[in-house]
């Protein structure tokens, strides 16, 4: 047994030698040294030893133990001494470098919009309402007084998942679904993105973003919607602005009109901006259909409401002066940098 020891001993020494990384160590300590080790199962055997081997044995094994276990601490502080040189080296700093630069990141113009919008509608009392952009045709076409024979309803204007299901065309839904769940009196938004089969080019985008409000109460009248508008206005783009409104057609309002707002770059007198009318339109609005409010549960013979709805994109274009729309989807930060 004497000789099986020393020759464990001289097993292990030559194992040592080879050792290049802290891990391979500690494999050859558990070899050796560990539980099921080498070195411990030999010693298991001791007690097959006489009475008058065993002392000898066993101190020959305690030495043999002590002698592995302090060139493996050795080994150890000489590997750690050269990972360390080795970190140093690697990490030397040259503090004549100029210092680098930390670019901090900015808004997305679109996201900016959005803000500026809720909160002028949050100061005027008005919820911040979001749904499903997946929706029911019922939800996005029905409730809404959109007959099934109307355009908006075709395939080459709307994606459809199935014969029922669409991609929202709008973000009209959530305020069906807001009425059909609340009781009167409601003053909400609902900002969100909305889908169209749209080709792309610099004004159009299968992939938009909308803002759609609602009031309903009882005596609400087109006074209160005019009256709404102007001061969202003046609000968005300044105490100066003015707004005009042109009768105009939607299937879930009536009466219906459009809004235009005095160009904000020549203050109404006429530039490129606004092709030299002086004006600019951001959004449709009119007086809820009846028709929707019976679809909705509510007693169009008690109250009344008004719902207005504009391109969040294509008032962050205006407002900017952006003169393509795709230069907010490309991720260009050439061109997001500019808005910090």
């Amino acid at each position: 047994m004497e000789l099986e020891i020393k020759l464990i001993r001289d097993h292990c020494l030559a194992d040592l030698n080879e050792v290049e990384e802290l891990k391979a160590l500690d494999n050859v300590r558990i070899k050796y040294l560990g539980k099921k080790g080498t070195l411990t199962i030999a010693l298991k055997g001791m007690g097959k030893l006489s009475s008058e081997e065993r002392p000898i044995i066993g101190k020959l094994a305690n030495e043999i133990r002590e002698e592995i276990e302090q060139n493996i601490t050795q080994q150890k502080q000489a590997l750690e001494q050269k990972e360390m040189e080795a970190q140093i080296r690697e990490e030397v700093i040259d503090v004549s470098l100029p210092g680098k630069k930390h670019l901090s990141g900015n808004l997305h113009p679109l996201t900016t919009t959005v803000n500026e919008l809720k909160e002028i509608f949050l100061g005027m009392g008005f919820t911040i309402e979001e749904g499903p952009e997946i929706e029911w045709t019922k939800y996005n076409f029905d409730y809404l007084n959109v007959p099934k024979e109307h355009s908006a309803r075709d395939l080459q204007d709307t994606f459809y998942y199935k014969d029922d299901i669409v991609l929202r065309t709008q973000t009209s839904p959530v305020q069906v679904r807001v009425m059909q769940e609340r009781k009167p009196p409601l003053r909400m938004i609902s900002p969100g993105r909305v889908y169209r089969t749209d080709e792309v080019d610099a004004t159009h985008s299968p992939v938009f973003h909308q803002m759609e409000g609602l009031v309903i109460d009882k005596g609400i009248t087109m006074g209160d919607l005019k009256g709404t508008l102007d001061l969202f206005a003046k609000k968005l783009f300044g105490e100066q602005t003015k707004t005009k409104f042109r009768p105009h057609q939607f299937y879930f309002t009536e009466p219906s009109a459009e809004m235009d707002v005095t160009c904000f770059k020549c203050g109404g007198v006429g530039c490129k901006v606004c092709s030299n009318t002086g004006w600019i339109e951001v959004l449709g609005c009119g007086m809820v259909h009846p028709n929707v409010l019976k679809a909705c549960g509510i007693d169009p013979d008690v109250y009344s409401g008004f719902a207005f709805g504009l391109g969040l994109d294509r008032i962050a274009i205006t407002k900017y002066g952006i003169t393509d729309l795709r230069l907010l989807f490309e991720n260009d930060l050439r061109f997001l940098s500019q808005f910090k």
